[in-house]
């Protein structure tokens, strides 16, 4: 597969599970009043993706980097597809919500190869502008999703937003398919560790279940990840062939970029939860104009991207992911006091400027840093960081929200200011040693698609 195919496809995958994503929230109501289901019902059609996707991105990775990323991304990209279309035609919330729960299992095969062809693909030298692209396509998606979403809602109804990524999906998942089939059999990859991934998914689902649960469901989804996770730390320690190898969960630079990925995710979705109520509550705007205000944040992250591989040859992941954390906890400091357009619009450009720059800057550590043959476990687990962090940053939000809302957009930066240390622990302008890149060069020419 050609580089700017492979970049392609990579975009469309990103952009198909962002879409998905971002007009779910303005499907719910009219699918609620449509199937006739309770507010539950509908809620349990995010949580479901949610808990089925997060539990499954780094074995799906691990699967990616055994079997191809792209037969990985071919087998997403079908189900996700074809999930999408048995959403549309669902007679009831029951299959909504199962067929729910078999995207997240897709969007887990589908996330990591797209950051895994990418690896595959392109020299660690000239990664940082493919995965810029790949982010301003996020935020395009993300800002045109609820704009389309709605429009469809309010015309021809909820069913044809799930049939908008159906024919893309289709199309990529059997080009690669065929491109798959195309390509002499090599050797097997690492082996997997079954019982780990086993443990490891129990952990991340329960954790996500239990942060969007509340009472005694939240209290023993804690204590159910807390067993697991310690369980599954004991097994990957005696495992002959870990599902993390120690080449990657071991390198520092990997280990602070994913705690970045978690804290700024969590700070900017915790702030745009609350801001939704902001807007709509206290300053009595309507959703398109509360909309209308958030419009720099994806402007700006659509812009920010593609400047930061020019800042990260200049002058290091450190700086630049340090800087752009720090400007993200500004943005929820003015958005804390601010109530006119022009101080709201400035508080959402900061964070979209800050969160653009730090997903691409932290993904280009975790995918460089690791091995070609890691590859598939390097994009789990930074997809794994970007599906928890919001979570944790809603989760936080909504507990604290009795306080007010000023205060816990206060709380949501103090979070983002806290991880700006981990910056330091990140690579500087010489993001490898030279006999790293040469070793990373030969990998590249042996494992560059034919």
């Amino acid at each position: 597969m050609h580089r700017w195919l492979t970049l392609v496809s990579s975009v469309a995958g990103a952009v198909l599970v962002a879409l998905d994503g971002t007009v779910l929230t303005v499907v719910q109501p009219s699918l609620q009043r449509s199937l006739g289901a309770s507010f539950a019902e509908v809620q349990w059609t995010s949580t479901a993706y949610l808990v089925a996707v997060a539990s499954l991105l780094v074995f799906a990775g691990r699967l990616g980097d055994r079997y191809g990323q792209r037969r990985m991304f071919a087998l997403g990209m079908l189900g996700f597809g074809a999930a999408s279309a048995g959403i549309a035609l669902a007679p009831d919330i029951g299959w909504v919500i199962g067929l729910r729960v078999a995207q997240g299992v897709c969007g887990a095969l589908l996330q990591p190869a797209t950051l895994g062809m990418l690896r595959l693909a392109y020299p660690p030298d000239r990664l940082a502008m493919p995965l810029a692209v790949r982010t301003s396509a996020i935020g395009l998606a993300a800002a045109a999703g609820p704009l389309l979403g709605g429009a469809l809602v309010s015309g021809p109804g909820w069913r044809t937003v799930f049939l908008l990524g159906v024919v893309p999906a289709l199309a990529f998942g059997t080009a690669a398919l065929v491109g798959v089939g195309a390509r002499a059999k090599g050797a097997a990859g690492p082996a997997l560790d079954l019982p780990g991934a086993l443990l490891l998914a129990l952990t991340l689902a329960s954790l996500v279940h239990s942060l969007v649960a509340s009472g005694a469901v939240r209290a023993a989804g804690l204590a159910v990840a807390a067993l697991a996770g310690i369980a599954f730390v004991r097994r990957e320690r005696r495992a002959a062939d870990p599902l993390l190898p120690p080449g990657v969960i071991g390198s520092v630079p990997v280990a602070a970029a994913l705690g970045l990925l978690v804290a700024v995710s969590a700070a900017l979705f915790g702030t745009l939860f609350v801001e939704t109520y902001v807007l709509q509550r206290d300053l009595g705007l309507d959703p398109l104009q509360s909309a209308l205000r958030g419009v720099p944040l994806a402007v700006m992250m659509v812009a920010s991207a593609p400047w930061c591989p020019v800042l990260l040859r200049r002058v290091g992941a450190r700086w630049t992911v340090g800087v752009a954390t720090a400007l993200l906890a500004l943005g929820g400091a003015v958005l804390s006091r601010a109530t006119g357009t022009v101080a709201l619009c400035c508080g959402f450009a900061l964070l979209g400027a800050g969160f653009g720059t730090v997903m691409v800057a932290a993904t280009h550590v975790v995918v460089r840093q690791a091995a070609v043959s890691a590859a598939g476990v390097a994009g789990g687990l930074q997809q794994t960081a970007l599906n928890v962090g919001p979570v944790l940053g809603v989760a936080a939000a909504t507990a604290l929200m009795g306080a007010g809302a000023r205060g816990v957009l206060l709380v949501l930066s103090a979070i983002a200011v806290m991880a700006v240390p981990l910056a330091a622990l990140l690579p500087g302008r010489r993001v490898v040693s030279v006999t790293r890149s040469a070793v990373d060069g030969v990998l590249d020419r042996d494992h560059a698609p034919r």
